[in-house]
């Protein structure tokens, strides 16, 4: 008996009517698939065969279409640590980090803002922050995270510039510091003395930390929107990252 009799013979009863009921029935046999048919003529195959090679013809309109629907870029999402903070009269510091025990964050700003008028801005419930870059020669190819200086929109107003910085050992203290925390707010006591016009005696440094979903829509845009937990109150704020592009 051979491998196609052995599936016939199992396989068959399982779709196929009783004997009782399927006497009356045509005594020509139908197959479970065509690949098992003996009772399709040579033309319907020769047919159904060039069918199938023209739709895996990537010449073809057809074929043509849909590898154009699929190759359509989709941005890129993720889940990353987004810190805000800084001394109440001080610049307004964002770190990006990818894993909390890190004390190397992937992306550290410092902004013109001051610490106070981004609170203000936060009771509206709606923070909106765009850094933009232009594209001249030397940032037209770099990535995003390695432009130096940025110009600063706060809620659609301009507020100055910001500033790619390097962590420095009061950073990495914080960031330290905060490792066990994922999601939250408060103060954290004086004594990092951080950022340009700044020293110990600026008190508390204030901060909110919590994660963020980090979207890379193209090689000239990406941004960070913060998650809100579920039994807090909505809060809207989100970091925007664009570099323009000058049209000749």
């Amino acid at each position: 008996m051979t491998k196609i009799d052995a599936l016939r013979r199992f396989l068959l009863p399982c779709f196929a009517p009783s004997a009782t009921s399927s006497s009356a029935a045509t005594p020509t046999k139908k197959r479970l698939s065509t690949s098992l048919r003996d009772d399709i003529p040579d033309a319907d195959l020769d047919s159904s065969s060039a069918a199938a090679a023209q739709d895996s013809d990537p010449s073809s309109p057809s074929a043509a279409s849909v590898t154009s629907s699929v190759a359509q870029p989709r941005p890129s999402k993720s889940m990353v640590i987004g810190t805000i903070f800084g001394h109440r009269r001080g610049h307004v510091w964002f770190c990006v980090q990818h894993d909390r025990l890190s004390t190397r964050p992937a992306l550290l700003l410092e902004l013109s803002i001051l610490t106070h008028q981004l609170v203000k801005e936060m009771r509206f419930g709606l923070v909106r922050i765009t850094l933009e870059c232009d594209d001249r020669s030397d940032l037209a190819t770099c990535p995003l995270r390695s432009v130096p200086v940025w110009s600063l929109h706060c809620n659609g107003r301009k507020l100055g510039f910001a500033a790619r910085r390097k962590a420095g050992d009061k950073v990495r203290l914080m960031l330290k510091t905060m490792e066990s925390t994922t999601v939250g707010a408060g103060a954290l006591p004086a004594g990092f003395g951080f950022g340009s016009g700044t020293s110990d005696s600026d008190g508390p440094v204030m901060y909110m930390r919590a994660n963020y979903e980090h979207v890379i829509g193209s090689a000239d845009s990406e941004s960070f929107h913060l998650i809100n937990p579920d039994q807090c109150p909505g809060q809207e704020l989100s970091v925007f990252l664009l570099r323009s592009r000058n049209s000749v």
